[in-house]
């Protein structure tokens, strides 16, 4: 029996690049070694964005549409939307008994988002919603009795604590659930266009792997770089240049980012022209990505039954687990 993968993303817009390193690479490479689930987090999207829920329901066809184009195959995956498996819910409210407040406050990610969202970190500001979503993603693994999680470095918290409340939770009432493991690719992280340590959505500093050939050119044209070269031929510096940093990560010609680096550092080079080479590099990859996605445009209603599958079968799983759940805290009194 193949070991159980489960991973996912909230709909809030468009896949990234920093997706794609932090996760989706590794979801296509080992869909085929393992039962994989992906999650489509809808419930846990509305945590920032219940005021807008349209943002987070039109962006679930947008996501299918992302993960079949990168080449995730519906024939060895299946795709759930978190909102029809209901025993999450339920399992959220249970795993909630194990967390202390102080523990849900003291988690690096969740401290983050609310610093980056607000400015800073105020009781007044925070949803309980948002606060409990990592119990929340917690349930989303445990529902499906997952073995592995590919997820990027930002999210290696959420899985953490997610293991303590599965650890917990088993060492309570018996080897019930399997404690996860995180997966994180080779490139977990992928810095911003504007230099910044994290592409993010919420920052604006994004490239899609649905954008066109002209709004990538002008993203990468406006890529962070080196802030203390005036002129072309001043020496430049590559450490913490974003252009370089994409150039190591998608550029295969090795030779050729060696020898840019070299005219770079010695100021035989522009920013234009090493903009350029990556510009070309960018589209080459991204090209047969735009290609599938812009297929699947007027084909929602398969993606759509695609999404229903998977939720059907993920709810069947969901099920199985939430009843030994129940079994072991003693709360199917009147169904035995």
């Amino acid at each position: 029996m193949k070991k159980r993968i489960l991973t996912g993303d909230r709909p809030t817009g468009k896949l990234h690049l920093g997706h794609y390193v932090g996760s989706l690479k590794s979801r296509v490479e080992l869909q085929n070694e393992y039962d994989m689930f992906i999650l489509i987090a809808n419930i846990q999207a509305l945590t920032d964005n219940f005021n807008n829920p349209h943002k987070v329901s039109s962006n679930i066809i947008e996501l299918m549409k992302d993960y079949l184009a990168v080449g995730l195959d519906p024939n060895k995956v299946s795709f759930i939307l978190e909102s029809d498996i209901s025993e999450i819910a339920d399992l959220t409210i249970i795993f909630s008994n194990l967390v202390t407040l102080s523990r849900a406050l003291r988690n690096p990610t969740v401290k983050s988002e609310i610093i980056q969202k607000e400015g800073e970190f105020e009781f007044d500001k925070i949803s309980i919603g948002f606060l409990s979503y990592p119990i929340n993603q917690s349930a989303d693994i445990a529902a499906f009795n997952a073995d592995l999680v590919p997820a990027g470095e930002d999210q290696e918290s959420i899985i953490e604590q997610s293991r303590e409340i599965i650890k917990k939770f088993n060492k309570l009432y018996g080897e019930i659930l399997n404690l996860p493991k995180i997966y994180l690719t080779e490139t977990p992280r992928l810095v911003g266009i504007d230099g910044t340590n994290k592409m993010s959505k919420s920052l604006n500093n994004t490239i899609n792997l649905g954008d066109s050939e002209d709004e990538l050119k002008s993203k990468v044209m406006k890529m962070y770089t080196d802030p203390t070269r005036i002129h072309k031929n001043d020496p430049g510096h590559i450490e913490g240049n974003a252009v370089f940093l994409f150039h190591d990560i998608f550029n295969l010609d090795k030779d050729e980012v060696k020898n840019l680096k070299e005219l770079y550092i010695r100021g035989k080079i522009g920013d234009i022209e090493v903009k350029e080479k990556l510009y070309k590099v960018l589209n080459d990859f991204i090209a047969p990505i735009r290609e599938k996605r812009l297929a699947l445009d007027n084909r929602e209603d398969y993606l759509l039954d695609i999404l229903r599958d998977g939720t059907k079968l993920g709810k069947k799983i969901a099920h199985e687990t939430l009843s030994r759940v129940r079994d072991s805290i003693e709360l199917n009194i009147i169904n035995k």
